[in-house]
């Protein structure tokens, strides 16, 4: 039987996290696989981050593997070529003279990158098209008040869309994670981005055996392919920070990055934020979906029923974000 090609698309374009921003120091260089492609990381000592394809352009050392900081720039450890965050060349040691090129265009291929809620971002087209909108700003991660975040990570076989598409797939919900009622929200779509929300009731169980119902609430916000924000109000709010990055076509690093607001340490409500980070993340969350997403295909034309959720809404939004059109194979027929 010939090998199934899981995935008809490529990889949506749009902004993706490639680092935390605590942790790329000035002067740190980072070899990195994102986009199907070999990419360097470095801040430089004006603490300006720059992505750039790794390969020198001029005889092709990788800039990651020995390449250092010096000033605003990343020198290749084969000749000592510099390059800045723009992919322009600012110095060559030995040249007498600046190749022409080199003067006038950025010549190790740079990526745009942006800083926001506590994340280094790019953005990446396929065809080098810029920043067609901004990074959404969630000053939860970055103002003073916020609890320390909490981070989980995992690499595994899917893509950005599967994995944002799962969120309207009402109907997993009961079967891989036990919920036997999702509530019913309000979505809107504007352009690229997506918003959702639903509000409830949910029961607490209190140290001293009492039940309590409580208000309780979700929203998420999708901007673009690679950043989603949402929102959970119970007994407190718990913002999460979803980061899918594609590695490959079908090769996936997603992240779940926490915060919350304050809240005295071990008190009860520390315990119900523990209980609901761990149930994101665990078999009733994000782990027990893994496993699905990592064999399963996408199907082009699923045969949908009146159960499944606006799952065909959805698929029209996330078309956009691909450079080549892939109508009919992404779409599923009504």
């Amino acid at each position: 039987m010939p090998k199934v090609n899981r995935f008809p698309m490529g990889i949506p374009f749009g902004w993706y996290f490639v680092a935390y921003t605590d942790e790329l120091a000035v002067g740190d260089v980072r070899p990195l696989h994102y986009f199907g492609r070999d990419l360097v990381l470095f801040r430089n000592e004006e603490g300006v981050a720059g992505l750039l394809d790794a390969y020198c352009p001029h005889l092709g050392a990788h800039l990651g593997h020995g390449g250092v900081v010096q000033g605003d720039s990343l020198r290749c450890p084969f000749h000592a070529w510099a390059f800045r965050p723009n992919g322009f060349c600012s110095s060559i040691p030995y040249a007498r003279a600046m190749p022409p090129i080199a003067k006038r265009s950025p010549i190790a291929r740079p990526y745009p990158v942006t800083e926001a809620n506590g994340v280094v971002w790019a953005w990446y087209h396929p065809a080098g098209v810029e920043p067609m909108f901004d990074v959404m700003i969630v000053p939860e991660f970055t103002e003073p008040g916020w609890a320390p975040q909490t981070r989980r990570e995992w690499r595994f076989a899917s893509n950005p869309q599967e994995i944002a598409e799962n969120g309207v797939d009402v109907a997993h919900f009961e079967f891989v994670h036990g919920m036997a009622h999702v509530p019913e929200g309000k979505t809107s779509y504007d352009g690229h981005v997506r918003r959702s929300e639903a509000h409830g009731e949910r029961e607490v169980a209190y140290p001293d055996g009492s039940r309590k119902l409580v208000k309780s609430g979700v929203s998420t916000v999708q901007n673009g392919a690679g950043q989603k924000t949402t929102h959970l109000m119970a007994l407190n709010t718990l913002a999460l920070q979803v980061l899918a990055t594609p590695v490959e076509a079908d090769e996936v690093e997603l992240r779940f990055c926490f915060t919350h607001d304050p809240v005295a340490p071990g008190s009860f409500e520390e315990q119900m934020i523990k209980a609901q980070i761990a149930g994101t993340c665990g078999q009733t969350g994000v782990e027990g979906d893994i496993p699905i997403w990592a064999h399963k295909i996408h199907r082009v034309q699923p045969l949908l029923c009146d159960g499944d959720g606006p799952i065909l809404r959805f698929r029209r939004y996330f078309e956009q974000f691909y450079a080549e059109p892939t109508e009919p194979q992404s779409i599923a027929a009504e």
